[in-house]
């Protein structure tokens, strides 16, 4: 197993992974998939601001489609009741 962060790549042992995880590594398998995420990082903010920016977006385009959607409730089928 490997942990990175930046430029530092260090093989580890199963010991060894929270300590590396707590220190803000990545844990990767073997395999080069990912583990688990180094704590503490920070996003930056104009990356956030931007996040933050298309949600507000997404929100109002989703609250004018359930609008939509509620105003165009199709018509139920008429249907003839069975007689018993």
């Amino acid at each position: 197993m490997r942990a990175e962060k930046g430029n530092k790549v260090y093989t580890i042992t199963e010991e060894q992974k929270e300590y590396y995880q707590n220190d803000g590594f990545d844990i990767f398998s073997d395999d080069g998939e990912i583990i688990a995420y180094g704590t503490g990082k920070n996003v930056p903010y104009e990356k956030y601001a931007a996040l933050k920016k298309e949600n507000e977006v997404l929100k109002e385009k989703l609250a004018e489609t359930e609008t939509l959607q509620a105003d165009e409730k199709p018509e139920e089928p008429k249907t003839k009741s069975a007689k018993k």
